[in-house]
């Protein structure tokens, strides 16, 4: 066999050949690596830890229907949380007046309220007989119960002491309701910042009872409705319409809670020792931030 000059044996280049797609994919072809997690758990199961989550629940009933209720509920927990977070981040922005960081949190939060309202799905069409073949299970739990939706609550300003009496045997979950109702609402810092910006919010609004629930003032209308008089691309007008959003979002999730416990229990008493369906029928009628509605008569 003889040797060319050029480096080349029988008329053929030596020259290193282009890798080939498996060799550079790591010998997978671009398919994913299944071997990553052959020393332990996975990278996404180290991040998600979807192990636990799907392993939380514990049906009390022989009812197929049961799990659906319970992952449901536990979905809609998960929502309250990430909601929770979305507001906080909106009212710490709102504090030091950056308004595009809380627009986005508020953002954030209407398509998660979205979602957290299509979770009725599932419940939304058990009829009686469905619903009590596994209502024996919860017993005296409610959804009344949730600290982390009262948490959510106390974020629109609908505070009250009495929230906290239900929590009292979970010291980390009471502390956490101590220190949200004594804290600002999401709606308390919106009021400051239209007080910075200019407009004659009350000293009686700004330096009121934080523990106590938030009560419409007809000063903060005439705010909003100056502010909606105005440009409609300015930056109090866009937040007021981001708000409203998050409060139509959140008028719909109490109404389909209503029509979900009408359809599924009728006019019985709730769990928990609550008036079911009456009960609500009331909160379902309360506007959150309810002078973004009430200025609109006045612009």
């Amino acid at each position: 066999m003889s040797q060319h000059s050029d480096g080349s044996r029988n008329g053929h280049s030596t020259e290193p050949e282009p890798m080939c797609p498996v060799a550079a994919a790591g010998g997978n072809a671009g398919n994913p690596d299944l071997s990553i997690g052959s020393r332990g758990t996975t990278p996404y199961e180290d991040y998600v830890h979807a192990d636990v989550l799907t392993h939380l629940q514990h049906p009390l009933s022989d009812d197929p229907g049961e799990m659906a209720f319970l992952v449901t509920t536990q979905v809609m927990e998960l929502w309250f949380t990430v909601i929770v977070h979305e507001w906080h981040t909106a009212a710490r922005a709102l504090r030091r007046d950056d308004l595009p960081v809380a627009m986005d949190a508020l953002k954030r939060s209407t398509y998660e309220l979205e979602a957290l309202n299509a979770a009725w799905k599932p419940l939304a069409r058990l009829t009686p007989a469905q619903f009590n073949s596994f209502r024996g299970a919860l017993g005296e739990g409610s959804g009344f119960q949730s600290a982390m939706y009262r948490r959510l609550e106390f974020l629109l300003g609908e505070k009250s002491s009495s929230m906290l009496v239900p929590h009292r045997g979970a010291p980390r979950e009471h502390a956490e309701l101590e220190k949200a109702l004594q804290e600002p609402s999401l709606w308390d810092e919106v009021l400051h910042l239209l007080r910075r910006r200019g407009y004659a919010v009350p000293e009686e609004v700004l330096d009121r009872d934080l523990t106590a629930k938030y009560e419409p003032h007809p000063a903060v209308e005439a705010a909003w409705a100056e502010i909606y008089a105005g440009p409609q691309d300015s930056e109090l007008t866009q937040l007021g319409e981001a708000l409203t959003d998050v409060a139509e979002l959140m008028w719909r999730w109490r109404n389909d809670h209503l029509v979900a416990t009408r359809r599924a229990m009728g006019a019985k008493p709730g769990t928990a020792g609550s008036a079911g369906v009456t009960w609500l029928e009331k909160r379902a009628r309360k506007n959150v931030f309810p002078e973004l509605w009430t200025a609109r008569s006045h612009v």
